[in-house]
C-alpha cells in the first residue's frame, strides 16, 4: 500500500495498518490508533481533453510537459477544483495550460491509471483560439487524426476511443515496461 501518509493528520500518532471489515470483504487501511482516522487512500480524479482544434482543420493539439524527460506529447490534463463539475474543471484548465476557448465537450470515457491512482475521466473538447502555453508546458504539435500515436495508458486509451469513434483505427506506440 503505498501512501505518503506516515502520521496521522489530526494528531500526528503513527499510522498502523489495520484489518477492517468493509461492504466488500475485509481491507487492509491506514488508520490512528489513538483517534480512530482511517487513510481511504481512493483514487483522485483527474481531467483529460482531446483537443480538436476547430480553427486548424480539426487537427488535434498535444503538448509536453515541461517536467517530463524526453519528446513525449499527451492530452491536455489537470485536477478539479472543489465546487466545479468536470466539464466546467476542463474547461478551465484548457485555458490555463494552452489559451484555447473551449466550445463544445462530450465524454468519451473513464479510465484508470491504477500507477497514480488516479481516476482519468476524458472528453473531447472542440476548441478555438491562439494557443499560448502555460510555464508547465514547454511544447505542443497539430497532429491530423490519422497521425496519431496512442500510447498503452489511461490517456492512450481515451485518445484510442476517440479516434475509433470518428472512424480511425489505433495505432499503439512501444511503451517500455516497468520492473
Amino acid at each position: 500500500m503505498s501512501t505518503p501518509y506516515r502520521y496521522c493528520p489530526s494528531c500526528a500518532t503513527e499510522l498502523q495498518p489495520i484489518e477492517l471489515l468493509e461492504d466488500g470483504g475485509p481491507k487492509t487501511r491506514l488508520r490512528c490508533p489513538a483517534c480512530q482516522w482511517t487513510h481511504w487512500n481512493n483514487p483522485t480524479p483527474v481531467l483529460a481533453a482531446v483537443i480538436e482544434c476547430a480553427d486548424r482543420d480539426g487537427q488535434v493539439l498535444l503538448a509536453r510537459n515541461a517536467a517530463w524527460s524526453g519528446r513525449m506529447f499527451a492530452l491536455i490534463t489537470g485536477f478539479m477544483e472543489a465546487g466545479e463539475t468536470p466539464e466546467e474543471g476542463l474547461t478551465r484548465e484548457v485555458a490555463e495550460e494552452t489559451s484555447l476557448e473551449v466550445l463544445s465537450l462530450k465524454l468519451i470515457g473513464v479510465y484508470d491509471f491504477q500507477r497514480m491512482n488516479q481516476i482519468i475521466i476524458a472528453y473531447h473538447a472542440l476548441a478555438r483560439g491562439e494557443v499560448r502555453l502555460s510555464p508547465e508546458l514547454v511544447e505542443y504539435k497539430l497532429y491530423r487524426p490519422e497521425e496519431l500515436m496512442c500510447w498503452p495508458a489511461g490517456t492512450g486509451y481515451a485518445l484510442a476511443d476517440w479516434l475509433r469513434s470518428r472512424g480511425h483505427e489505433p495505432k499503439f506506440m512501444e511503451w517500455p515496461r516497468r520492473p
